[in-house]
């Protein structure tokens, strides 16, 4: 610990609701040990109505519904040399003016990228087992024999990842040794990096000609927007499930009901959509081969509190001086989500 007269000033703004789960008693102790950690805190709404609170801020701790770093704040806080955010994309936080001042950032979507992993690993399992099928089968037919012929195993299914980034790597961690065959499309991913994951490296026309389950994991950027079309759903294999957990914009809505409802043995779980929640007279509503889930994919309650417990840890790396291990550059923001 050092001195209290040098100790780091921080300051914590992010929404109420959720700042007991992200930073949990634990976690604020921990920086209380490393840090000046002012009290109380605050809002973004309420920073906006007193930005002169950082006036000797050093560094600040967000999470969700922190405030933009623009020339604004950064004129109140002439001293604020770095933003650790718990939470995941710091795109919309960050502003050219940000940048120029050197301003470091750290992002916690490491911390949040293992439970959207488990639940999409779950997802492909039951999936590639045929659950939501024998489902709805079941409750539509009543006949319990009927509806378990829909269920099968998953030696075998054909999985397919589309990018392998940091949850698409994960996930095919989680799968591996359960049976099933993966492949990826990422025009950055290289065969090495797919071998060693046991994954083939596929173009996504291939991965969806041939894939049983498809999960997406690709950033929303304006290449990637609605590239997940009609074109490429009707390509699905008989029985094929498409299962998206990481943005709604990948996916076009439009063209989705479209095939879905003239192929109704294709399942679509979707925890992202565009708009959440969809339009209420969204077809996606009425689409019985579509489940919805209010996007819980990612942390959830207290699991969000290992977000708070990584930017804990990268604070004290950087008042040691340490090199930070979930910082973010500004020219890496480009393949980001």
């Amino acid at each position: 610990m050092t001195d209290d007269a040098n100790r780091i000033t921080v300051r914590l703004v992010m929404e109420e609701g959720r700042r007991g789960d992200v930073y949990p008693a634990d976690v604020l102790a921990a920086v209380d040990r490393i840090a000046d950690l002012r009290r109380p805190f605050l809002t973004a709404e309420e920073l906006a109505a007193d930005p002169g609170v950082l006036h000797d801020t050093e560094v600040l701790l967000t999470g969700w519904g922190a405030p933009v770093v623009d020339a604004r704040l950064l004129s109140a806080a002439p001293r604020l040399r770095a933003v650790l955010h718990a939470a995941g994309s710091v795109k919309h936080l960050m502003t050219d003016a940000a940048w120029r001042r050197g301003i470091t950032v750290v992002s916690a979507a490491a911390a949040n990228a293992d439970p959207v992993a488990e639940m999409t690993a779950a997802q492909i399992v039951l999936a590639a087992r045929g659950i939501p099928a024998a489902r709805r089968r079941y409750r539509a037919e009543r006949d319990r024999q009927a509806a378990a012929a829909a269920a099968s195993g998953i030696r075998g299914t054909v999985v397919g990842l589309v990018a392998l980034g940091e949850i698409g790597r994960r996930v095919a961690g989680r799968l591996r040794g359960t049976g099933v065959r993966m492949l990826a499309a990422d025009p950055f991913a290289t065969p090495d990096a797919a071998a060693e994951l046991g994954v083939e490296l596929v173009s996504l026309e291939e991965l969806f000609d041939r894939a049983e389950v498809v999960s997406l994991h690709a950033p929303l950027l304006p290449a990637t927007e609605g590239m997940i079309g009609a074109s490429l759903l009707e390509r699905m294999p008989e029985g094929a499930t498409l299962i998206n957990t990481a943005r709604g914009g990948l996916v076009d809505e439009q063209g989705l009901a479209a095939v879905f409802s003239r192929r109704p043995d294709l399942t679509a779980l979707l925890d992202v959509t565009v708009e959440e929640p969809p339009a209420p007279d969204s077809p996606l509503w009425e689409l019985e081969n579509v489940e919805l889930t209010p996007h819980v994919a990612g942390s959830m309650g207290s699991d969000r509190g290992a977000m708070g417990q990584l930017v804990a840890e990268e604070l004290e790396r950087l008042v040691k001086g340490s090199p930070l291990r979930h910082r973010i550059e500004e020219e890496a923001l480009a393949r980001m989500a």
